[in-house]
């Protein structure tokens, strides 16, 4: 049981989750998944990030009694220090360190119908949670980022992904023109409302990628270069627009129901 308030794990868990988290997790190669929901999806996942310390109080340990822990370093630690390791104001009395999945985009593959989606420069980390968790739901095969978007392993992000970081791939830092050298064939989709035609009316046959851009500013099509199909939500109601989750998942759901042929 660790009680100190003083203990090196609570400084390794704070470096993690601190102001200069980013560089700390990707020299370490390990990020925080606080919660229940994350411990489960880890422990029950047959891919996604692996645990490599479970750190859990009394109460948090009767909570997942029923999953397999025995190849996994499990620290029980008392409530003080849970909630000193804690980014959340009411911790679950679950917290893992888990390993930072090495993915290398030259191992993504097409299967003739796959759904990807790249996040160019998306800021918030609850915005690509949600879009991840979006994701998952309507069955996208990985999620991509362009390099100056948001850490996808920082708590906020993780949190917002409520488990599906566990399912879907991510590819972090992936300049668009590698999209379009390694997927020549694949039909990019930008939502824009600059665009003429709308997401209803464009057929997709075979693989395509859902783009969207910078919550702020967006992205122009001639930034990314290659030949991309530009599209908007039509909206007979009186919003002016809508925000960058709501319109991705309006648009991630209509290109699942687009099967090839």
């Amino acid at each position: 049981m660790i009680e100190s308030l003083h203990s090196p794990h609570i400084a390794r868990v704070k470096a993690l989750i601190g102001a200069r988290g980013v560089k700390e997790r990707r020299e370490s190669a390990t990020f925080v998944a606080e919660g229940l929901q994350c411990a489960r999806e880890a422990l029950s996942s047959q891919s996604g990030p692996r645990i490599e310390t479970l750190y859990v109080t009394a109460q948090g340990l009767a909570k997942i009694a029923n999953f397999d822990i025995a190849e996994i370093k499990v620290c029980e630690v008392s409530v003080p220090v849970m909630q000193a390791m804690s980014d959340t104001p009411a911790p679950q009395g679950v917290l893992s360190v888990c390993r930072t999945p090495r993915a290398n985009i030259s191992n993504l593959k097409t299967t003739g119908s796959s759904r990807f989606v790249y996040l160019f420069e998306i800021a918030d980390p609850g915005n690509a949670g949600t879009i991840l968790r979006t994701a998952d739901a309507m069955g996208v095969c990985a999620v991509i980022t362009s390099p100056g978007s948001v850490d996808m392993y920082s708590p906020k992000v993780v949190r917002s992904t409520a488990g599906s970081l566990w399912h879907v791939p991510v590819f972090e830092g992936v300049d668009f023109a590698t999209i379009n050298t390694q997927f020549p064939e694949l039909k990019k989709i930008l939502l824009s409302p600059h665009a003429r035609e709308s997401i209803l009316d464009i057929r997709v046959d075979g693989d395509c990628i859902a783009i969207f851009g910078n919550e702020a500013r967006g992205v122009r099509a001639q930034e990314l270069g290659g030949n991309i199909t530009e599209v908007k939500i039509p909206m007979v109601g009186n919003a002016e627009s809508l925000n960058l989750v709501a319109a991705a998942s309006i648009a991630i759901f209509t290109l699942s129901t687009k099967s090839a042929g």
